[in-house]
């Protein structure tokens, strides 16, 4: 007896999902994402240190403390990145607290700079 109700559960816990099919899915409204406009220039915390075999310690360091960063190679020179930012407001709020938190951590001749985007050529 026990068996059989545990067979009739089963099967009526399986058939509430009948109907739930791929078919029966209701289709998702498409979100259009227009891509971002930008009336002016953009800005970049430029994060740099002395020694340039430290780009992936440093890159490293500001993705542990939660600042995303890009590395890029601009004129055949290695740059670190956070950014971009759509004001230099912004930038110069984000190169604050890179600076601070370098020197909680006791980064010594690491220098957060903000400079214009570079632009793609």
């Amino acid at each position: 007896m026990r068996k059989m109700a545990l067979v009739i559960a089963v099967l009526t816990l399986v058939g509430c999902d009948e109907g739930k099919g791929v078919d029966a899915q209701k289709p998702q409204p498409t979100v259009a994402s227009a891509p971002a406009a930008t009336t002016g220039p953009q800005w970049d915390v430029e994060v740099r240190g002395e020694t340039p075999q430290a780009v992936s310690d440093l890159s490293g360091w500001l993705i542990e403390h939660s600042f995303v960063s890009s590395v890029i190679r601009d004129n055949g020179k290695v740059r670190i990145l956070v950014g971009p930012f759509n004001s230099k407001a912004e930038a110069e709020a984000k190169q604050a607290e890179v600076t601070a938190a370098l020197t909680r951590a006791k980064k010594r001749n690491i220098e957060a700079l903000v400079v214009e985007h570079p632009t793609a050529q």
